[in-house]
């Protein structure tokens, strides 16, 4: 009945009528419009009280953001900005478009994707608007805001995953945040660094700089970029560097950073920090053989990505549950998963992480018995990582294809042999000496089986020995045990 009448309202009463609604609400509920500031939006857009609106969905958008709430975000903001594109422009107007447009890339990285076309398009949009500020002579008043929006560009080649891109862009981005002396740029810029030499492959490269990230990390100065950088920075290089330790051989180390990354995360209680650091650590458990502890936080993904409609961890969750449920012998459910899963994710501009994914999808196809698919997904996989230098997962790519070659029908030894030593090559070259683990047991398992014991022994030996810790963990332990045979 209200909108029946609402409807039946001429134009300049129903302005009348929402403009002293709105009066009343600034006069006498002050609480319900600082809750709820998009209540007294909604009465000012009616009321053609728009640069008053404008303000008032700017300040609901915020809100929104900050407790993780993406999709009115987004709605938000977007109602501010196309409101303000509505009014004669003036300098105070224009700094408040900037700020809102580089508000507007955070909820949209999470909902729509990092490289989803509507993301990068709020980034080119807000380039465009400091450009054009700074050609007036107008500046913005917040120097973080470039730095946003530089961030926005790395991320969305990082995540459709262009290595030569990342590392200038993150050298970039370093290099600018070192000139001006901003602590939270430096800080990030070494976060972004370390996650681009890691990725292509240059381990001890991102250790380095994510130690410095974490050593530069001060939560009351910095937990606030948050909004400007996707997720805490702190959180990020600590997930981060939990990947760059176990690859150097450092298991316990990593899921100690892994831990400490959740605990962060839930500490902030950012819905984005908290979803990025489940899923990313859930791989160094994966790593681990920690399956159990893996497919609960990702569970717990999936979850909060359903409450917060943000779709790209969503789709990562699923990927890395069908890796789960390939290692633990469910190779038809990992199929199931992971091939939509695929597909899903190519349609947000992504590929970061596909090798992790076709990785293991190539070992559920050989559990099946299926070569020909194993095989194929195998000539993707390694045309994918030459083309964009996501090299980090190269060595457990290879060996794994050691593996199905010797489960392959006609069991090709000589293939597998130049499998598990293109894996121990890459592997060694990156200095990832879990990798290099994983490498010498297959390829010592098969020396063994080929009569070639101490061979075998000779091969695996020094890299168990290397080890200080991890004995608990899946690799070393079947590294003992072949050594214990060969013994």
């Amino acid at each position: 009945m209200q909108d029946a009448a609402h409807s039946t309202l001429l134009r300049e009463p129903k302005r009348a009528l929402h403009a002293r609604i709105a009066a009343t609400l600034e006069s006498q509920f002050t609480d319900i419009v600082e809750r709820q500031p998009e209540v007294l939006a909604r009465h000012c857009t009616e009321a053609g009280l728009i640069e008053r609106a404008a303000h008032l969905w700017g300040k609901a958008g915020r809100r929104s953001l900050s407790r993780s709430a993406l999709i009115e975000a987004i709605e938000q903001l977007s109602r501010a900005l196309a409101h303000i594109s509505a009014l004669p422009s003036n300098a105070a107007l224009r700094r408040e478009q900037i700020s809102l447009q580089v508000a507007l890339i955070n909820p949209l990285m999470h909902v729509k994707g990092y490289a989803a076309a509507e993301t990068k398009e709020a980034a080119e949009q807000a380039r465009r608007l400091i450009a054009q500020a700074e050609s007036q002579g107008e500046p913005p008043d917040e120097p973080l805001l470039l730095f946003s929006i530089l961030y926005g560009f790395w991320v969305a080649n990082y995540v459709a995953f262009d290595g030569d891109v990342i590392r200038e862009l993150a050298t970039q981005f370093l290099t600018l945040a070192e000139e001006r002396q901003a602590t939270l740029p430096l800080v990030t810029g070494h976060r972004l660094m370390g996650a681009s030499h890691l990725h292509t492959g240059e381990i001890v490269k991102a250790r380095t700089h994510l130690d410095k990230a974490i050593e530069l990390y001060d939560p009351a100065e910095h937990r606030a970029g948050a909004m400007l950088f996707g997720q805490d920075v702190r959180v990020a290089a600590l997930f981060y560097r939990s990947h760059a330790l176990w690859h150097l051989g450092y298991p316990d180390a990593a899921i100690r950073d892994a831990a400490r990354s959740v605990v962060d995360a839930r500490d902030i209680g950012q819905a984005a920090t908290v979803m990025a650091a489940l899923a990313i650590t859930s791989l160094t458990h994966i790593h681990c053989g920690n399956y159990g502890l893996a497919k609960e936080q990702l569970d717990e993904v999936c979850a909060l990505a359903d409450e917060k409609s943000a779709m790209f961890w969503k789709v990562g969750a699923m990927l890395l549950l069908g890796c789960v449920s390939a290692l633990n012998g469910k190779a038809e459910e990992a199929v199931q998963t992971i091939r939509p899963g695929l597909e899903a994710w190519r349609s947000t501009g992504t590929s970061l992480w596909m090798p992790v994914s076709m990785t293991h999808l190539i070992g559920a196809f050989a559990d099946l018995g299926h070569f020909d698919e194993a095989w194929r997904c195998f000539g993707e996989v390694t045309t994918l990582m030459q083309k964009t230098k996501e090299r980090w997962y190269e060595a457990e790519t290879y060996r794994v294809a050691g593996e199905v070659a010797i489960r392959s029908p006609d069991s090709d030894v000589s293939k597998a042999e130049a499998f598990f030593g293109h894996a121990l090559e890459v592997a060694k070259t990156q200095q990832a000496k879990s990798c290099e683990l994983r490498a010498a047991t297959g390829l010592a398992r098969l020396r063994r089986d080929q009569g070639r014991r101490d061979e075998a022994r000779h091969l695996l030996a020094p890299i168990y020995n290397w080890y200080s810790e991890g004995f608990h963990t899946h690799d070393l332990r079947r590294a003992k045990c072949i050594l214990d045979m060969l013994a």
